[in-house]
């Protein structure tokens, strides 16, 4: 039964790994696990996951940025697919780490892991239910509310409908999921991790005390991110000549994905960087959904969080690395 629990809940998790990811490459980063957070570093991270017991268990690996082995990753919109992908992959990891602690209830000398093959399956899942979710599904929808109301027929009206679909699908989804206590916890863990990368580049001290003083809101986050992805979509499909038939409709936003993600990570870093722009403008709307996707978190959970980023910043050191704020 623990086991059957764990599994839905890594279900749900991956599902929400693109939103509890950073938006960006940065000098500090991280993301929410099961029961704890996973910070990174340029060139490590550190997972950090609160058992049952209490107790507190870490991983910590030195990573390599995809941009220092290969060059061309450094260019515009492909450094953003290069830097989804690798936080994605690492994010895997540190959620299979997470998944593992939560089954280990100490009653076992060899306690039960999850298999290399259930990992795999969940992220084929997760990207068969990411295009039938924000894909498909808004795509038939209108479809159909056309064929019964002549004005969105149009070009535009039609993808301003179908992005409106799309975006209400994403948020109402979000905050079911936040009504599940397993996944408030989640939450609460993002919110832990935003505070204490706001501590951290403060250049304040970071301790639970300095860390809960910050907002839960960051605009890196990977619900800002999405939530651009989502509109960035909808101008991408209104300016592209839209195939007459549905399964033509459906491949070409498929076969887009990737390019409007990377596009989207440059409004996202230019956001980031320029507060006060038209694009930071655009990009609030994800900072408000950050209300259903971080949750004010306890001062263990802080701790979890702290515990994390001084695990990733000792092997950093260990590496010859050093942080700076600048």
């Amino acid at each position: 039964m623990k086991s059957l629990r764990t599994f839905l809940r890594l279900f749900a998790h991956v599902q929400m790994l693109p939103i509890l990811e950073g938006g960006e490459e940065t000098l500090v980063g991280g993301q929410a696990v099961m029961e704890g957070v996973m910070m990174c570093a340029p060139h490590s991270y550190c997972v950090a996951v609160r058992k049952a017991s209490g107790e507190i268990v870490t991983e910590s690996h030195p990573v390599q940025r995809l941009s220092d082995k290969h060059k061309w990753l450094k260019w515009p919109v492909l450094r953003g697919l290069g830097t989804i992908g690798h936080s994605l992959s690492l994010g895997m990891r540190a959620l299979k780490f997470s998944a593992n602690a939560a089954l280990d209830d100490g009653s076992s000398e060899k306690p039960t892991e999850i298999p290399a093959w259930a990992m795999t399956l969940q992220v084929i899942i997760s990207v068969a239910f990411f295009i039938f979710m924000y894909k498909l599904v808004p795509l038939y929808l209108t479809e159909s509310l056309k064929n019964h109301v002549s004005a969105f027929r149009g070009q535009i009206l039609y993808n301003t409908v179908d992005g409106l679909i799309r975006l209400t699908i994403f948020v109402g989804f979000l905050y079911a999921l936040s009504r599940l206590k397993d996944i408030r916890r989640v939450f609460e863990y993002h919110g832990a991790e935003h505070k204490v990368v706001f501590n951290f580049e403060s250049g304040r001290e970071v301790n639970i005390q300095n860390a809960q003083s910050f907002t839960t809101f960051h605009p890196r986050c990977g619900t800002s991110f999405m939530f651009v992805i989502l509109l960035i979509s909808t101008v991408v499909y209104t300016i592209i000549p839209t195939p007459h038939t549905f399964l033509m409709k459906l491949a070409e936003r498929v076969v887009l994905l990737l390019p409007i993600a990377g596009v989207s990570y440059e409004l996202i870093r230019f956001a980031a960087r320029r507060r006060g722009s038209l694009l930071a403008v655009l990009a609030a709307p994800g900072l408000w959904t950050q209300r259903i996707t971080t949750k004010g978190p306890s001062d263990d959970q802080a701790a979890v969080a702290i515990h994390a980023l001084e695990g990733a910043m000792a092997l950093e050191a260990e590496q010859g690395g050093e942080l700076v704020i600048a």
